[in-house]
């Protein structure tokens, strides 16, 4: 069971880190130079890869490619949204269910 877990909790904490490398300098660097968002964006996403590609790794070793692609997906969209309404203020719309909700059908899809 094990293995089929990690390589999930660490492709969650990986879309974290690369969420936060991505986005979070629209809030937190607003009003930085351009290279200095750059600069701690690649320092973030250097964790981000430290838990990714372990996760890959591990992965790939008990889900198809595919699997493991929508896998990462359905994470990156989930913590994207609490990253969207907890750290950028956003509010969550129903389109935002919608897109989950298919995500949710790609998944029926790869595993049965």
């Amino acid at each position: 069971m094990l293995q089929y877990v990690s390589p999930v909790v660490l492709l969650l904490i990986s879309n974290i880190f690369m969420t936060f490398a991505w986005y979070g300098h629209l809030k937190s660097l607003k009003s930085s130079a351009l290279w200095i968002a750059i600069a701690i964006s690649w320092g973030i996403a250097l964790f981000e890869y430290i838990f990714q590609v372990p996760a890959n790794r591990l992965g790939s070793q008990v889900y198809t490619l595919p699997q493991l692609k929508i896998i990462q997906e359905v994470i990156t969209m989930v913590v994207f949204a609490g990253f969207s309404y907890w750290y950028m203020g956003q509010p969550l719309k129903m389109d935002y269910l919608y897109a989950g909700l298919c995500l949710v059908g790609a998944v029926y899809f790869l595993f049965r």
